[in-house]
């Protein structure tokens, strides 16, 4: 891992004070279901207030005329008139709707938006296919922690996007009209199973995605990340019952299917991980999952929380477009929550130096990934002082665990809080729990390294900072040796190095100081 990047990063939080709050809403119109999202950006950050949802599955109403019938359409306009309700008092320019596949194909989509109009009083813009799949991949980009090229998928009601970008930028990006809704019309209209209806549903998928296999190949891709709902869905119904990380895999797609093909109806599909809400749809969904795998020779893929809606928030603001995520997001906590950034610097500097000499991961493919959150921790770990100094550590646990991070997934997430909640006091490894993606070693590990970055700075500007400090390390020994006379001019690092070694005594660690 490149420390001295990763230091310019994560430290160079701006110590501008932007106090301009702006409210923003950000409004899908989906072919399943329409979703709102109400935030605001303070301090360059952006703060969740309220996400509504409502299944509408405007795509029912669409008939092989593309014309959208009545009831399709109250559910609609019944829908953002609930919305609307949320949004009284927001200004136009800070609400931003948009109509995707369903709208954009009904040939009378001018009488949607003339009864939405009546009860919403905000613009509604049917947008482009192509435009919706740059609109996804910038709310996949702005909330997830993965860098580099990224070929990002959403299936939704009625359409299907795939992009290939690096970082923030996207390279390709088709839209294709297949669905879980418009397939679930189509294939399955009695709401009943049959292996021949999967198949057909899953070789039309194919036939309409075929042409695009050689040059997205030919792009390449460092993470596949999937959005939306019937993504979501066989994630968590694979966390549910095969493997807690979600990770989809061809493997595993075929078990689901396999699974799922022993049903007869859409209504008696009862799976751990499956809502009853989208029992209706996760086969059909099930289908162009698989043909997506199959064309691109997918090895895996993790399920993303940003979506469509996200990347309409993000774009009401251009001060969004450049900047790294975990940075924006570690830049609006320092100021929310009025971190002392000068300690915050110190602890960093202090767990880089342990970490560049700490080589005993158990899980190498994610130790530059476990580092990177160790130094967020080290930047972060004072958030809860602000409402209280007692159990300071119980408080930013709290704040960093329930609050939106965008930058961090959710295991990323759970770690930094874990991290957070260890940084001091005795613990007993019990309370840490366990974790899909790391060991319980390296979590330890990473406990101890954040802790002793603490230590050696707990008397903050008072401490002399430790110029050369050496780590050695096994499974349970760890030893540190100071320059000559440090602890004799520091008495107070010494005295908490020693009740650091009582604390890690009890639970079978060992740490030797020199």
């Amino acid at each position: 891992m490149n420390y001295e990047n990763l230091m310019k990063k994560a430290t160079a939080l701006s110590l501008e004070n932007d106090r301009h709050i702006r409210e923003i809403a950000a409004i899908d119109l989906g072919s399943n279901s329409f979703h709102m999202i109400v935030a605001r950006i303070v301090n360059g950050s952006i703060q969740i207030l309220s996400r509504l949802k409502q299944k509408v599955q405007l795509a029912k109403g669409l008939d092989k005329n593309g014309i959208l019938d009545q009831e399709a359409i109250t559910r609609g306009v019944n829908c953002l008139a609930l919305f609307g309700e949320r949004l009284q008092g927001f200004k136009p320019e800070n609400v931003n709707v948009v109509g995707t596949y369903t709208l954009r194909s009904a040939v009378n989509n001018d009488e949607f938006l003339r009864q939405a109009k009546a009860v919403f009083p905000y613009p509604i813009n049917i947008i482009s296919g192509e435009t919706e799949a740059h609109m996804i991949y910038a709310g996949v980009s702005h909330t997830q922690p993965e860098s580099g090229r990224k070929f990002v998928i959403d299936i939704g009601g009625g359409s299907t996007e795939m992009i290939i970008g690096d970082n923030f930028t996207p390279i390709i990006a088709r839209s294709r009209d297949m669905g879980c809704v418009s397939f679930a019309k189509h294939f399955f209209p009695k709401g009943e199973i049959t292996p021949e209806a999967f198949e057909r549903a899953r070789r039309t998928a194919l036939a309409r995605i075929a042409d695009l296999a050689e040059c997205y190949q030919a792009l390449g891709w460092q993470h596949v990340l999937g959005s939306s709902g019937t993504i979501k869905t066989v994630h968590q119904v694979i966390a549910a019952n095969l493997d807690p990380d979600g990770v989809i895999t061809a493997g595993r797609l075929d078990f689901l299917i396999e699974r799922v093909l022993k049903f007869e109806r859409f209504d008696e599909l009862k799976i751990a991980g499956l809502n009853d809400e989208r029992a209706d749809v996760f086969v059909p969904g099930l289908a162009i999952l698989s043909a997506i795998f199959d064309t691109f020779n997918i090895v895996q893929m993790r399920y993303s929380d940003g979506a469509l809606r996200e990347g309409v928030m993000y774009g009401l603001d251009q001060n969004f477009q450049v900047m790294n995520i975990r940075q924006r997001t570690a830049e609006g906590l320092a100021e929310q929550f009025n971190i002392d950034r000068l300690q915050a610097e110190r602890v960093s500097k202090s767990v880089v130096q342990l970490a560049q000499q700490f080589h005993e991961w158990q899980a190498s493919e994610f130790a530059d990934e476990m580092q990177e959150i160790i130094l967020w921790a080290a930047l972060l770990h004072e958030v809860g002082i602000v409402i209280n100094h007692k159990n300071m550590h119980r408080h930013s646990a709290y704040i960093l665990a329930n609050m939106e991070l965008p930058g961090f997934d959710r295991e990323q997430q759970r770690l930094l809080a874990t991290l957070v909640r260890h940084q001091q006091n005795a613990f007993h490894s019990d309370e840490i729990g366990q974790f899909a993606r790391y060991t319980p070693l390296d979590v330890l590990s990473a406990i101890r390294l954040l802790r002793l970055a603490i230590l050696l700075n707990k008397s903050r500007q008072a401490t002399e900072t430790a110029e050369k400090i050496s780590l050695k390390t096994d499974r349970t020994l760890w030893q540190l040796e100071f320059e000559p006379a440090y602890l004799t001019r520091n008495p107070l690092v010494r005295q908490d190095l020693k009740l650091e070694q009582k604390n890690l005594i009890e639970i079978g660690l060992e740490l030797n100081v020199q």
